[in-house]
């Protein structure tokens, strides 16, 4: 993808330039793609956890809301009638989730119960390759969940044509899972994922609040042009994005552990933010 080829090229020193973060965290993220989910399995599991038992607050009139397909505690049972259903495309009701700067699929993973279509986005080819990988793992087929590499946030490109088809467009949700804080310009990211929203579809975001900057050792340290968010700017994101209905935000229960380079661990609160395309 020609397109792309910019983020190879290493802009060292250049922080604001619409290369920088993005090649960094090319490298950084094809390398851990292998290890991501081995690293941080029990964190990525409890976050499944606590995006599923906020369905209500997302707000997304999910596939199962009216079906008889849960478990009373919440859990779904994405059982063989409601798959053969979905596979064959004969649920009336469709609900498509676009997980951009998907990596693994973590989003993905806790939302597919309730979709009926997930569509990744990555800008690592290794991330993708794991996402997809999964999905077929799960007996997943390709129509149900797959990721795609490309970036949608390259300023001069508003449109790639890689993502320019309708598959690509009108989803019900669209979510950033703990990748917000990895991009140049955060509020552009908010503005492209809401143009590719439906009416009445919700921006879901999931990220640190504000905390320390990691140690310069890090290597993760290059990636990270924002360190955390407060509710006040996510919020004038989500209004200057035209995803400003309904915000609201929740701080959740699990933390995300980082080990500094001296054995300490950093603990990083999360926050679920969701907005309406109005």
């Amino acid at each position: 993808m020609s397109a792309y080829a910019h983020h190879h090229h290493h802009h060292h020193g250049h922080k604001g330039t619409g290369a920088s973060a993005s090649s960094h965290n090319h490298e950084y993220f094809n390398k851990l793609a292998a290890e991501y989910d081995e690293r941080h399995g029990k964190t990525l599991d409890r976050l499944i956890e606590e995006i599923r038992a906020r369905l209500d607050f997302i707000g997304v009139a999910w596939v199962d809301d009216d079906d008889d397909n849960n478990n009373g505690d919440g859990s779904a049972v994405d059982d063989a009638t409601t798959r053969a259903k979905k596979s064959e495309g004969t649920l009336e009701k469709t609900v498509r989730l676009l997980d951009y700067a998907c990596g693994t699929g973590v989003v993905s993973r806790a939302l597919a119960p309730y979709t009926t279509q997930c569509v990744g986005i990555d800008l690592s080819e290794n991330m993708v390759a794991a996402y997809n990988t999964r999905a077929e793992n799960q007996g997943l087929t390709p129509s149900e969940m797959h990721a795609y590499h490309g970036n949608l946030c390259v300023p001069e490109d508003p449109n790639p044509p890689a993502f320019a088809s309708p598959e690509f467009t009108n989803f019900d949700v669209a979510a950033v899972g703990l990748g917000f804080h990895h991009f140049d310009d955060p509020a552009l990211a908010a503005r492209r994922l809401a143009e590719r929203l439906k009416t009445g579809g919700v921006l879901m975001i999931l990220d640190f609040l504000p905390h320390e900057k990691l140690d310069a050792s890090h290597p993760a340290t290059q990636t990270i042009t924002h360190h955390g968010f407060t509710e006040e700017h996510i919020r004038r994101i989500y209004e200057e994005a035209g995803v400003g209905k309904d915000f609201a935000l929740q701080e959740l229960a699990a933390v995300f552990h980082l080990s500094k380079e001296n054995g300490e661990e950093v603990k990083r609160k999360i926050f679920i933010a969701r907005g309406t395309k109005a």
